[in-house]
């Protein structure tokens, strides 16, 4: 399958480190955030759910840039690139994650908003550019989402907060992941969930490494340090952004001085 230029220029870069985790043994790499268990007594929480907390505390503030294979179900696995800055900035690239499958995607968050962008590749070289889809910290709208981004920054700040619907559960780790996996559900069946409910796995530095969600299974291939900031890939423009459906068929075209019978 076709992967943007952006995808495997950064996936060759995460290969060639050949480095299957960050030690977080680098100077600039934030120490990590204390425990459920070594937190106050008032804002301690107990079981799964604390130590879920304590883990995306310490994701907030883990800057990495990581390959993932991405399974939807419904063909060869996309690669998916994640960086994120240590100024709390971040980059989800989607390969064939726009336009039905026929056009890579990155969307970007920044102090500005946050913004779907087109990737060119080797078949499609065009200049990359940037459509504001959301305010800054905001959801993207379904229409312009691939949703793979929801599964990384978006949801940190949902389970770290200790009043967030959910139900957590520690569980065996995925085929092939590691770290510490956490089965998640929402526990209001009258509001939508604040996050994806599934399956999420993470190291002990913070790094996502493996999910599993109703629209697909994502897993880490290869991880790096990650950059100070995560700067748009283009300039923005006034839109509109790419849709997630594949574009309509257009119409065959009569040939010349041919009268279509009644």
């Amino acid at each position: 399958m076709r992967a943007s230029s952006v995808v495997v220029a950064s996936a060759a870069a995460l290969l060639l480190t050949g480095v299957a985790a960050c030690s977080g043994a680098s100077g600039d790499d934030p120490q990590p955030a204390p425990s459920a268990s070594s937190a106050p007594p008032s804002e301690a929480v107990s079981g799964a759910r604390g130590l879920l907390a304590a883990k995306a505390a310490t994701a907030l503030d883990k800057a990495y840039s990581a390959l993932y294979s991405f399974d939807d179900g419904n063909g060869q696995p996309r690669n998916v690139v994640a960086q994120i800055g240590r100024d709390g900035t971040w980059r989800v690239d989607v390969s064939g994650g726009a336009l039905g499958g026929t056009a890579d995607v990155t969307i970007v968050s920044t102090a500005a908003g946050v913004f779907q962008c087109t990737l060119g590749s080797q078949s499609n070289p065009i200049s990359p550019t940037c459509v504001k889809v959301a305010k800054p910290g905001k959801r993207v709208p379904a229409d312009y989402s691939p949703k793979v981004e929801r599964l990384f920054r978006p949801g940190l700040s949902v389970f770290t907060d200790r009043q967030a619907a959910l139900s957590v559960a520690e569980v065996p780790p995925l085929a092939g992941a590691k770290g510490t996996c956490f089965s998640v559900d929402s526990i209001s069946a009258s509001l939508t969930a604040p996050v994806d409910v599934g399956i999420y796995c993470y190291a002990d530095d913070g790094v996502l490494t493996a999910v599993r969600v109703g629209f697909g299974e994502l897993k880490v291939s290869n991880q790096i340090d990650g950059p100070a900031t995560v700067p748009l890939p283009g300039p923005e423009t006034a839109g509109p952004p790419m849709g997630m459906d594949a574009p309509p068929a257009a119409p065959p075209v009569q040939p010349t001085g041919i009268v279509p019978s009644a």
